[in-house]
């Protein structure tokens, strides 16, 4: 009878540590858990940034007058502040609005170079661009975008052979081209090319005549500040 009793629990015995056995070896072969992704110094903590620049307007000397063969029209240059705030829905993909007003002198050129200059006016061209920001390369980030803008024209003041000048508000496409170079993971510094194609319609009274036509200024902005990540 003890024979049995030292069977029985020799037989308990294994199966309890066939049991355990069986169960480690369950524990070993199950995947570690991934380690969590390092985020790098770069990554902004939210996806709100901004940027404040010094911004170069070159407008392209081109233009008409209806009704007078070979007129033309010249622009001034000029250097602007400009803002802008840009909303990321990815790391790649973002939004940016474009902040920023300036001021041309408007002259004439062609057949009609001997009135000179024509009047000024002050340029505010709101624009809203979608970029894709590329991440490959550390602190170095270039972008490309495109958008569009709506082109405000205000305090417009005729002078010289010009005695009236209207410029009409008008859209526009824009192009974008740049990059940030990140110092840390809230500053760095910015460097933007954008082409605006620009045309508005234009009424003016020059020489006591009435006239109309097309203002092509298709500026290229040229720009460098800081950036800000939030």
């Amino acid at each position: 009878m003890l024979k049995f009793q030292m069977l029985g629990l020799m037989a308990g015995v294994a199966l309890t540590l066939g049991a355990a056995s069986a169960l480690q070896a369950a524990d070993l072969t199950q995947p570690a858990p991934a380690a969590p992704e390092a985020e790098s110094p770069l990554t902004p903590h939210s996806p709100w940034q901004v940027r404040a620049r010094a911004l170069g307007v070159i407008p392209t000397d081109s233009g008409s007058v209806s009704g007078i063969a070979g007129s033309d029209l010249s622009y001034s240059n000029s250097i602007t502040p400009e803002v802008d705030f840009s909303y990321f829905f990815t790391k790649n993909i973002a939004a940016e609005l474009i902040l920023g007003t300036t001021s041309a002198n408007v002259n004439g050129a062609g057949s009609i170079g001997s009135l000179g200059k024509l009047g000024k006016i002050w340029i505010l061209p709101p624009t809203v661009t979608l970029q894709y920001h590329f991440t490959d390369f550390g602190a170095f980030q270039p972008y490309v975008g495109a958008g569009v803008n709506y082109t405000m024209f205000y305090d417009q003041k005729a002078t010289g052979a010009a005695t009236n000048l209207d410029v009409k508000n008008t859209f526009g496409a824009a192009l974008q081209v740049g990059f940030d170079y990140m110092i840390n993971e809230h500053w760095g510094v910015n460097v933007d090319v954008k082409k605006y194609y620009l045309r508005p319609d234009f009424d003016a009274t020059v020489g006591g005549s009435k006239v109309k036509g097309t203002a092509k200024l298709d500026p290229w902005l040229v720009g460098a500040g800081v950036t800000y990540r939030f």
